[in-house]
């Protein structure tokens, strides 16, 4: 494993332990990194603040990322605790149930606006607020999902916005890339969490990615959270705008 002691992360999305952040969160303090962990709000605070205290160390704070206001709330805390930043993880997404239901045709004006603001526009107001911390350069990361590229049943409005997401990692590289802080995203593979259960077929989904994955299984959790401690570390130096796949290859198939 990596070290990267003396290293600050704030981790926005963590959940429950099904969370991709979850599995991040584990990889990065396995590393040594001083973490920050972000819920969206007090509905949500028991169990991620249960999970939080079991990484001793890692601090929570309450930040709904759709809030200007709670964002730069929970920055003059972060500068407060830790005088700076050098790995800012957004594992956010989000859109209302019934977009992921229909057909894609029938996406709502409202439902499109959330699902991107939530899950695009969170990332740029995120890298905004984290760039004055980040002095001595820094590791922005994302995640996202190869339904950006390619029709996925049901995926709907999440698919556009996640294309929207990978352009916007781009954008923000070579705006952030002369404070020397990179900005990647991570494409995994489908993972059981508490919003992939919201997108139907999600089991057909799961099995159709192990049966024509080159490595004939699932993405797991730990595996996303390793490559986002490469991402974080200087092995990753040269590395920016780049979507990274964690999807035991599937992507590469052509049927």
């Amino acid at each position: 494993m990596l070290n990267l002691e003396g290293k600050v992360a704030v981790v926005f999305g963590l959940a429950n332990k099904r969370s991709i952040a979850w599995g991040i969160v584990q990889k990065l303090h396995e590393a040594g990194t001083k973490l920050a962990i972000s819920y969206q709000n007090e509905r949500m605070k028991a169990e991620a603040e249960g999970l939080i205290n079991d990484l001793p160390g890692a601090e929570a704070f309450q930040c709904d990322v759709s809030n200007d206001a709670e964002i730069d709330q929970v920055f003059a805390q972060l500068k407060e605790r830790y005088g700076k930043l050098d790995v800012l993880v957004h594992s956010v997404a989000f859109a209302p149930a019934e977009e992921l239901k229909n057909d894609f045709v029938h996406t709502s004006r409202e439902g499109f606006r959330v699902a991107h603001d939530v899950s695009v526009y969170s990332l740029i107001a995120l890298s905004r607020a984290a760039a004055p911390l980040m002095s001595e350069g820094g590791s922005i990361i994302t995640l996202t999902y190869y339904g950006a590229e390619k029709v996925v049943p049901h995926y709907n409005v999440m698919g556009v916005a996640k294309a929207a997401l990978e352009a916007t990692v781009r954008y923000l590289a070579a705006d952030l890339g002369k404070q020397n802080i990179r900005v990647n995203a991570i494409s995994a593979g489908p993972i059981k969490t508490l919003a992939a259960r919201g997108i139907g077929g999600l089991s057909d989904m799961l099995k159709a990615h192990a049966d024509r994955a080159p490595l004939h299984r699932n993405t797991e959790q730990a595996e996303v959270g390793s490559t986002a401690v490469y991402l974080a570390s200087q092995l990753a130096s040269g590395v920016t705008g780049e979507v990274i796949y964690v999807d035991s290859g599937y992507n590469i198939m052509g049927f």
